[in-house]
């Protein structure tokens, strides 16, 4: 996202509204938001050791800082500075990351720092907290908040562990959850910034989202990748072009030898032919060609030569021969006089 160009100079607008407080009130804002020479912001405890005053000492110069800051004359005045943050949250959908929020505004760590701090003291924005769900973030529209993180719950609720789905269909989902939504806010870019609120739901290298847990979404190993690439083909591949396909799409070195292997050792996948593999998800039986003519004749019982092989054909990318040699062995096949196959 490019930063928006603000009206007001941010570190300005914090010198005039500290220029309210005594000195060491000033100070311990100062190194508690980062707002001096150096950006780090520094824990209650550090600024402690500074003064050699107590912890929760610090904690009560800041609260009283803040609420004296609030109760200006220079807060009044910079009102429209308060606005003009409040309209931009707007437009980026009233409730937001708050590290999207920041980087919506600058790159720079410390004019961050000093947005951050304006944040704070604002009466009209609210601070949720990181949680297990959720990334910290802040609000205009408290009631919209709660809609949105309900919404986000049910969505989450409704999903397989192992589903990945199109963006343009979460998305109609998402709003489906969302009733009664302002229509401003019915935007893409509003409702794929709100789904980024979530830490349940996220979007994988391909662009389809799903379960932040689940492998499919974080990939992080060849295997992962390789579950991609054949998903995203669509049909079987063979265990080069998988390769070729994890270097192309995901920018990852892919050994021919060491994918072949990987597919080998997990079931999510499947060998249908000679190098061949596709998803066991998409119903191809595990096995070779015998395992699954065993399988199918268990299923239906005895079938001719033609319905054999085009049952195998289907879940098999090998040769008419190859089924008819396998079908020849006496010790696990029979053929009847009608010319009919069954398990010996």
């Amino acid at each position: 996202m490019t930063p928006v160009k603000l009206t007001f100079k941010p570190k300005q607008a914090i010198k005039t509204l500290l220029s309210a407080l005594p000195d060491r009130a000033q100070e311990v804002l100062i190194k508690r938001y980062g707002l001096g020479g150096e950006p780090k912001r520094q824990t209650l405890e550090a600024i402690g050791k500074t003064y050699s005053i107590t912890r929760e000492r610090v904690r009560q110069i800041e609260n009283y800082a803040l609420s004296s800051i609030r109760k200006s004359d220079q807060f009044k005045k910079s009102a429209a500075v308060f606005q003009e943050l409040e309209s931009h949250m707007g437009t980026l959908g009233g409730v937001i990351a708050e590290d999207e929020l920041l980087d919506s505004v600058s790159k720079d760590q410390s004019t961050q720092n000093h947005i951050h701090f304006l944040l704070v003291i604002g009466e009209a924005f609210t601070k949720r907290k990181e949680d297990t769900e959720f990334v910290s973030r802040w609000c205009i529209d408290p009631a919209l908040s709660d809609k949105i993180h309900n919404a986000l719950k049910k969505l989450y609720g409704n999903l397989s562990d192992d589903e990945l789905i199109p963006e343009s269909e979460l998305l109609e989902r998402f709003l489906s959850e969302l009733k009664n939504l302002n229509t401003q806010y019915r935007q893409d870019e509003i409702l794929k910034r709100w789904l980024s609120l979530s830490k349940t739901i996220a979007k994988n290298p391909l662009g389809e989202w799903g379960s932040a847990s689940s492998p499919n979404v974080r990939a992080k190993g060849m295997r992962d990748y390789a579950y991609l690439a054949i998903k995203r083909h669509g049909s079987p591949m063979h265990f080069t072009e998988v390769a070729k396909a994890i270097s192309e799409l995901f920018n990852k070195k892919a050994h021919v030898a060491t994918c072949h292997n990987e597919l080998i050792k997990d079931k999510r996948f499947v060998l249908v032919g000679r190098g061949l593999y596709a998803l066991s998800e998409w119903g191809y039986t595990t096995g070779v060609v015998k395992d699954v003519l065993r399988d199918i004749l268990c299923k239906e019982g005895p079938l001719t030569r033609d319905e054999i092989i085009d049952r195998v054909r289907k879940e098999r990318y090998v040769k008419d021969n190859t089924i008819l040699v396998n079908l020849q062995d006496s010790s696990v096949f029979k053929r009847d006089k009608e010319g009919r196959y069954a398990l010996a």
